[in-house]
């Protein structure tokens, strides 16, 4: 099989994860049995709105128009990030959250397409990233510890994919990178999924990489409780060929370290602390899917959407994994090309720019690298080779 190219596998995750995000909205926050009733099956596609015209009312997604293939604030806020890149091009890190991310969402308006208007970001982001406003702009605290206090949730993980991307085939780097990044924004076991999950894009961009050898890649970078939780999501993802037997035993296994709950939509009292036990739900459910699926980009991501919950999270999350293993054309163009009209975003813009990037990136790398080699052979009277 011929070698996916880099740029390829930049586009893919990218599109990938939009294309997930959408298809994941319209259902998020709903169990799987809620999911086959509302759609009389399986969501295989892109569906409408949870309440159909009354969108704009029904509470609680008013006033947001999720389905008709528009992008969520996961879709937002890893295009805001991919801009980050294309503005400082060079690794970043929680300074460039505070110089350069928080600035775009509360002062650029953009096409909000759940709103369908242009608005500031900030606007239709949710409180776990205005969060990043209230500590970064307002509060002008350390943007290495702005994470501290917030609700420990995937707000953080979710738009990691570039930076996974910017360090292909380097997961370790990756893990680094988005660990420093998310500490603007998160703590404790959100801030670990983050890097594990820039970590999984990172690793599947590799030349030989497997969905198998991502989970691989994870497990001997992950921490705690999100280690854990991987670990357990795969030993029962290993048993299931087929995301319809997996979809209630991917939740048995991971709701030891969950610690929202059974009712998504009211979380427990523990719900959202910072813990060392515990995991966000999100990354090891769409590792498992990932699993499930062969990395399969069609059973993978619909493996994710119909498991309900925080879907469009899961779902974007596995769309970057398995469009970073195998590239853009695995993804249903019919998928891709409603998302693109129905958000009125060009979903290959941001994979452009971010591939630009990625090539300047390494060059400098590869320039401080040598010139570190040179030092400490100087240093040690080693021969330089």
């Amino acid at each position: 099989m011929a070698l996916t190219p880099l740029d390829d596998r930049i586009t893919g995750s990218l599109v990938g994860a939009a294309v997930g995000d959408a298809l994941g909205g319209p259902v998020e926050g709903y169990t799987p049995e809620q999911i086959v009733e509302r759609h009389g099956g399986r969501v295989r596609g892109i569906v409408g709105p949870w309440h159909g015209d009354d969108w704009r009312t029904a509470r609680p997604i008013a006033p947001y128009h999720k389905g008709d293939g528009h992008v969520t604030d996961d879709t937002l806020m890893t295009h805001a990030l991919v801009r980050v890149y294309g503005t400082v091009r060079d690794h970043l890190d929680a300074y460039a959250v505070a110089d350069h991310l928080v600035p775009d969402l509360i002062a650029n308006p953009r096409w909000i397409p759940e709103l369908e208007t242009e608005a500031l970001p900030l606007q239709r982001i949710f409180l776990a990233e205005k969060w990043l406003a209230a500590r970064l702009h307002y509060g002008h605290v350390d943007p290495r510890e702005a994470g501290t206090g917030n609700i420990v949730n995937c707000g953080a993980a979710m738009y990691m994919a570039p930076v996974g991307l910017v360090n292909a085939a380097n997961p370790a780097a990756a893990y680094a990178e988005a660990l420093d990044v998310a500490g603007a924004h998160q703590s404790s076991y959100g801030r670990e999924a983050a890097g594990v999950f820039a970590a999984a894009v990172a690793a599947a961009c590799a030349p030989d990489a497997t969905p198998g050898g991502v989970v691989e890649a994870c497990l001997a970078l992950a921490k705690d409780g999100t280690r854990s939780a991987i670990e357990a999501v795969s030993e029962v993802a290993a048993r299931h060929s087929d995301f319809e037997s997996a979809l209630g035993p991917l939740r048995e296994a991971v709701a030891p370290f969950d610690t929202v709950g059974p009712d998504y939509r009211a979380p427990s009292l523990a719900a959202r602390r910072p813990s060392r036990l515990h995991s966000i739900e999100e990354l090891p459910v769409a590792l498992g899917m990932l699993l499930v699926g062969d990395g399969d980009y069609r059973r993978t991501v619909l493996g994710s959407v119909n498991y309900g919950r925080d879907c469009d999270s899961i779902a974007t999350m596995s769309g970057a994994i398995a469009g970073a293993l195998y590239g853009e054309e695995p993804i249903p163009p019919d998928w891709a090309k409603t998302v693109a009209e129905a958000s009125r975003l060009d979903l290959h813009a941001p994979a452009r720019a971010l591939t630009e990037v990625a090539y300047e990136v390494f060059a400098r790398d590869t320039e401080r690298r040598r010139a570190h080699e040179t030092a400490f052979a100087r240093l040690t009277n080693a021969d330089v080779r």
